[in-house]
């Protein structure tokens, strides 16, 4: 069994993402606005999230698989598009952790390049210390130590998404 320990409780959790849905509100006032969610990880966090922004909402998912050694490479692929086309819509990405950088820069190119009105990208933590590429989120809920973290949708071998908290955990793979 690896050892959990919580680092974000599920009632910080829940805080945060209100206000980041006021904030969210209160940028695109009463305009309509798509989130996107990034596949497996964000869709807990998506969907509380949802429910924190008063506007007219839809959202979607997108799912990307790296190939290779994506970590130096950057090689991604996409695996899963948006159902619906951006072009002209207030798009958030939603993400459940930005660390590397490499994910996110690679979603940013291919929604910017589809012509949104506005791209915005939101994501519950924020690993600066781990950015491989320059790259900054419009809404993050928290910025972490560089732990390997589960639970609200993070994962470790599919296992733990279904944690209420974040908690770090002890895999014994510093570079997990």
């Amino acid at each position: 069994m690896n050892d959990l320990n919580i680092l974000i409780t599920r009632e910080q959790i829940a805080a945060q993402v209100a206000e980041l849905g006021a904030r969210i509100t209160a940028d695109f006032s009463g305009q309509p606005v798509v989130l996107i969610g990034v596949l497996k990880g964000a869709a807990i966090f998506l969907a509380d999230l949802a429910r924190q922004i008063s506007l007219d909402l839809t959202f979607d998912f997108i799912a990307v698989s790296s190939y290779g050694n994506s970590m130096t490479s950057g090689e991604l692929k996409l695996i899963k598009d948006v159902d619906e086309s951006v072009e002209g819509k207030n798009v958030i990405l939603v993400e459940d952790i930005l660390d590397s950088g490499v994910t996110l820069t690679y979603l940013k190119r291919l929604m910017l390049a589809r012509q949104p009105r506005a791209l915005k990208i939101a994501t519950l933590l924020d690993k600066r210390v781990c950015r491989k590429v320059p790259i900054e989120a419009d809404y993050v809920g928290f910025e972490i130590p560089d732990r390997f973290v589960v639970g609200y949708g993070l994962d470790f071998a599919q296992r733990y998404r279904n944690l209420p908290h974040v908690c770090t955990i002890e895999t014994g793979d510093d570079n997990a």
